[in-house]
């Protein structure tokens, strides 16, 4: 198809005259799948740098600063790719190319099975961070695609749920699993469950809603009406290409602002996915056991918050005072945690500082949504986001860096409170702004 937002559905409509079908939100619980999925394979390097067969086999033990180049090359790939790959679902659809991403998820998860050496295990992040930064970018154009603007707030809490589910399973999980299989044994596995987002995708998305036979016409017109609303704001400023549009966002300082703030949210992201479960392991002498409920705790938080945050974004229209409350609750939470002398004062700081980071998640998204115009969300969306990660890349680097040459887990805490305090400065220019 041609991109347009307007496709007319040539099928005969379902129950024509009654209430209007829900397929949009099937899409939005597909893309929660897709990237819960996703986070499950991410988080899967964080349990295993815990565990000491899989630093004596890839000849890490000990060595902090190599076991975080394991998530740093992942970010790299998954940043370049974000940026050079985004704009691949402006083109071809969001559909091709997210079942495009999956296949090379499962493709890295068989090779990071294979591995024996720790060169070819970065090589296998490379690969994935290849994949996921193609997937993210889509996840957008789908919600931009199949809402009207006044529900994409809670159309992105429903699949950004996905990234708080992900470790708050996947966590627990490959705590209990390595500690009975070989580490092996969670690639294998991580390789055959992509298979399921890559089914859905396939079979049951389309990337407008008028291509879909299971939309009927109240859905349809309800999803278009709110669609032509906003097109006619974009048409505005007169009939502009996808090269247009991005030259347009790109000059626009509320888009950095927005993604210098998205880069420091990674930062705290990926920085604490990466060293919670080694930090309540090793700094605060918490049991195998503790250690993975402990690890979950800030995602199921976050599911919480998420949900909550996304419907009251909605209702009160504006987006930026958001990620201004998390960044305030990160940076105060973690300062906290680092200085703190009951071990578990530190792990319930550091999961309610992880879990606030939801209270940005669905604001973020809907602010860029809002900032970047239609034809060229994808672009922007990968943009955001590949900047973002690949800005982050280092975090976790620098964490290890930082613990490996002080000793301690703290000067890589306070690293992260810089972050959020960076974060908070740019949504609060955005805040005062009315956004």
């Amino acid at each position: 198809m041609n991109g347009s937002n307007t496709i007319t559905n040539n099928n005969q409509p379902l129950d024509s005259g009654h209430k209007q079908t829900r397929q949009r939100y099937f899409i939005a619980f597909i893309l929660f799948i897709t990237l819960l999925v996703a986070f499950i394979d991410r988080i899967n390097v964080s349990v295993l740098i815990v565990d000491p067969q899989f630093l004596n086999a890839m000849g890490i033990s000990g060595k902090p600063l190599q076991q975080g180049l394991l998530m740093t090359f992942f970010l790299i790939a998954y940043g370049i790719s974000n940026a050079v790959l985004g704009p691949v679902g402006d083109y071809i659809g969001p559909r091709k190319a997210m079942c495009l991403s999956l296949a090379m998820w499962g493709i890295s998860m068989v090779l990071g099975g294979l591995a024996t050496a720790f060169g070819v295990l970065l090589l296998t992040r490379v690969v994935l961070g290849l994949g996921e930064g193609l997937h993210w970018p889509m996840q957008s154009k789908f919600v931009k695609n199949w809402f009207p603007p006044q529900e994409r707030a809670k159309a992105n809490s429903i699949w950004i749920l996905g990234l708080f589910i992900g470790p708050a399973i996947g966590t627990p999980f490959f705590t209990w699993l390595l500690s009975r299989t070989p580490w092996k044994t969670s690639f294998y596995l991580l390789a055959v469950v992509s298979l399921i987002p890559l089914l859905l995708v396939w079979f049951f998305t389309t990337d407008h809603p008028g291509q879909s036979k299971k939309v009927n016409k109240e859905e349809l017109d309800w999803i278009e009406t709110g669609l032509k609303a906003e097109e006619a704001e974009e048409n505005k400023q007169g009939n502009v290409t996808i090269k247009t549009s991005i030259k347009s966002f790109i000059k626009d300082y509320h888009f950095w602002l927005v993604t210098i703030y998205y880069t420091c949210q990674c930062c705290i992201w990926w920085g604490t996915m990466t060293w919670l479960p080694s930090y309540l392991k090793t700094a605060r002498g918490f049991s195998w056991a503790s250690m993975g409920a402990w690890s979950s705790s800030p995602y199921i938080l976050g599911a919480i918050l998420l949900i909550i945050s996304g419907r009251i974004s909605d209702k009160v229209g504006r987006r930026a005072p958001f990620p201004l409350l998390a960044m305030v609750i990160v940076a105060i939470c973690i300062f906290g945690a680092a200085y703190a002398e009951s071990n578990i004062i530190a792990a319930i700081l550091l999961t309610i500082a992880i879990g606030s980071l939801a209270i940005a998640s669905t604001a973020i998204w809907s602010l860029l949504q809002q900032i970047v115009p239609g034809k060229a969300v994808g672009a922007g969306a990968g943009i955001t986001n590949g900047v973002a990660n690949g800005g982050s890349a280092l975090a976790p680097s620098i964490m290890g860096y930082f613990i490996a040459l002080s000793g301690s887990y703290v000067t890589g805490l306070l690293f992260l409170v810089i972050m959020a305090v960076i974060g908070g400065i740019c949504v609060g220019i955005l805040t005062l702004q009315k956004y």
